[in-house]
């Protein structure tokens, strides 16, 4: 069963490169989900001719906003502008609906009284635990990450793939066992040379990228350090609007 990969957003949280915050696309299994809404993603998606619409379910693996601040924009839209009628997932991290209500307070006051029109329905994740959201089998690993953040790396079994993305996070076993023997590894790699705390930097992926065991890796979430590299080392890179095909 062919699976679809679009990195609608590739960037981290400062628009370094002029990319878009994390938004990565996925078509297959009978599902179109993203893993990640950061910030930009609404504009990401009009830009490359994507209707948010289209979209069964958002599965987030922390609660910064260049990863997740996106929601309540798309709600926004989908209750207001957009009219939503199909039915949305929210997939995240142990008080998601909660964090993401603050969130969506804060960005937008008075947002709390509008109801959608849609089934809308949020789900939150036990690490270590398969979660099956629609024709989905996800499983949450814990990430060594910002822990106000409630941090987790994903693994996403999509008919017969497997797409593994480590979201933000120093290396883990757990990082490592999400990997293992995925069709896909979507590892962030924050910096080139510079150490950084709680973030992937390119030393930590040439070190355990035989710890993923998995087909293909692609880094992503890159500063601009690290963007300055790209084209001179053998991992493959990606950027917006990239579709990668498993």
């Amino acid at each position: 069963m062919p699976v679809s990969i679009r990195f609608v957003g590739s960037g981290d949280s400062f628009g370094s490169g002029g990319r878009f915050q994390t938004c990565i696309l996925v078509d297959g299994g009978g599902m179109r989900f993203t893993i990640d809404f950061g910030t930009s993603s609404l504009i990401a998606l009009k830009q490359q001719g994507i209707d948010h619409n289209s979209i069964d379910a958002v599965l987030l693996t922390h609660l910064h906003g260049d990863h997740c601040g996106g929601v309540p924009f798309l709600l926004v839209d989908a209750m207001l502008g957009a009219r939503r009628s199909r039915p949305l997932t929210i997939a995240g991290p142990r008080d998601l609906r909660s964090r993401m209500g603050a969130i969506a307070g804060a960005l937008f006051p008075g947002s709390e009284v509008m109801v959608p029109k849609f089934p809308l329905d949020y789900v939150e994740m036990e690490v270590g635990e398969r979660t099956v959201i629609g024709n989905l089998r996800v499983t949450p690993y814990a990430a060594k990450h910002t822990w106000q953040t409630n941090p987790t790396c994903l693994r996403v079994e999509v008919g017969d793939k497997v797409i593994a993305y480590t979201g933000d996070g120093e290396w883990t076993d757990a990082m490592a066992q999400m990997g293992r023997g995925a069709d896909l590894v979507i590892a962030e790699c924050y910096y080139y040379a510079k150490p950084i705390r709680w973030h992937l930097n390119y030393p930590a992926i040439v070190e355990h990228l035989r710890d993923f065991g998995a087909k293909r890796v692609i880094l992503t979430h890159m500063s601009e350090e690290m963007l300055q590299h790209t084209t001179t080392i053998p991992e493959e890179c990606a950027h917006d609007g990239m579709v990668v095909e498993l």
